[in-house]
């Protein structure tokens, strides 16, 4: 029995997102045997907007999936504008550091899905309910939703790969409020039935306001998404509400104008909506024994940094590698993996807190200064700088750089994405 390419070894993934069919794959790809099951009874499409950087493309080339992707995102203009009419050029997604691809998230979870193979299980309908482990193994209880069933199975190792709210770090690592740190703000993304009124369906458009802000991202073949943000002093009381109905109290109590109009129009219609806080998950170690979090469950750098999809699919890929290096001690490699990989998303959840000001102005001082950077960007004298910022900034490194690559040194790695102060 070869240790280091599986050894014919098991593998429970909770989770069919990104980060569970990437971990799949991996795993596979090790020799492995994966098994993935999803709460929910089908495979999910569709979705919101998702940047995949340089380093999640690099991943999804290694998994295999990268090829059933494409950059959807259309070369049309940035506007900025106001809720009474007014237009001005704007900052848009282009304009981001590094230079991402955008799709939805249904688009890299179809990719991903379609490069596993398919004598990989998949089980829906079906949750861990109790997770045990000892040295040599994992026992996990699996519920059946639908038959209304359970079962305990044994495994070598268990990735939790369930999401901001995880079945399996609850389980092992304890309840949620030990490890979300909200960052007060909620969060509202879905996609447009079209075109916005008096706006191209390919030009990004962005309304921000003193603690609120809609932005509007378009594709080149299909209609535009849109995210609207705003803050709140009482997570809890958001969810105690119709969703419409708070989020039209959030952007009042002035008129809304034609926009935002037809876009809290839409929401109230659209079929698949994102409604939830912003959090960030931070924990101390994100493996215990032979269970393992990866991707949202795990860190969640918010949809602020831009990285979620791409930290899940380099995340999972160098899980496979460090299991498949040091796979006859499973807790050992999730330890290299963990000291691997966490200076990088350390960096990345630091970059998730800068830019929520760039998305949602906290105030006066912030949105002033998001508008003086504006039109910096503009003016002839300045817009070259501006330009090679956004090429050369760190934030552009971090997220193009593949950290999952096999032969990436690790102290480099580590001092490059070293957070200041």
């Amino acid at each position: 029995m070869d240790e280091r390419n599986g050894g014919g070894r098991r593998a429970l993934v909770v989770g069919l997102g990104v980060s569970g069919i990437s971990a799949a794959l991996r795993l596979r790809q090790i020799g492995w045997t994966p098994v993935v099951v999803e709460r929910a009874a089908a495979r999910r499409t569709g979705g919101y907007f998702v940047a995949l950087f340089g380093a999640g493309r690099a991943a999804a080339g290694r998994l295999g999936a990268l090829e059933h992707m494409t950059d959807r995102g259309p070369d049309g203009a940035s506007h900025d504008i106001d809720r009474d009419g007014g237009v001005r050029p704007g900052l848009g997604f282009k304009d981001f550091p590094g230079r991402p691809w955008l799709m939805t998230r249904g688009d890299v979870e179809a990719a991903a899905f379609a490069a596993l193979p398919a004598d990989v299980e998949v089980r829906y309908s079906t949750e861990p309910v109790r997770i045990e482990q000892d040295a040599e193994g994992v026992e996990v209880t699996l519920a059946d939703t639908a038959a209304q069933t359970s079962a305990t199975e044994r495994f070598d190792l268990v990735v939790g790969a369930d999401g901001l709210r995880s079945t399996v770090r609850r389980l092992v690592f304890g309840p949620h409020e030990d490890h979300l740190h909200r960052m007060g703000h909620m969060a509202v993304a879905f996609q447009l039935p079209g075109a916005l009124p008096g706006c191209s369906p390919r030009d990004s458009v962005i309304m921000a306001e003193s603690a609120r802000s809609m932005w509007v991202f378009p594709f080149k073949d299909g209609p535009p998404t849109v995210l609207l943000s705003y803050r709140t002093d009482d997570v809890e009381a958001e969810f105690t509400r119709p969703m419409a109905e708070r989020v039209r109290e959030a952007f009042g109590p002035e008129p809304p104008g034609p926009v935002l109009g037809a876009a809290l129009d839409a929401l109230e219609s659209a079929p698949d909506v994102l409604f939830d806080s912003v959090e960030q998950v931070r924990m101390d170690r994100w493996h215990r024994g032979r269970v393992v979090l990866v991707g949202d469950a795990a860190w969640c750098v918010t949809l602020y940094a831009g990285m979620g999809v791409s930290s899940g699919m380099a995340g999972a890929d160098l899980l496979g590698t460090m299991l498949q290096r040091h796979g006859a001690d499973v807790p050992e490699a999730l330890a290299r993996w963990e000291r691997r990989l966490r200076p990088h998303i350390a960096y990345l959840q630091g970059n998730g807190t800068q830019m929520r000001a760039f998305f949602v102005p906290a105030g006066r001082f912030e949105l002033g200064r998001r508008r003086l950077l504006l039109r910096l960007s503009l003016l002839p004298l300045t817009a070259p700088l501006f330009r090679m910022w956004r090429t050369k900034a760190k934030a552009a490194r971090m997220k193009d750089m593949d950290f999952a690559h096999p032969d990436l040194a690790t102290a480099a790695t580590a001092r490059a994405a070293r957070v200041p102060g």
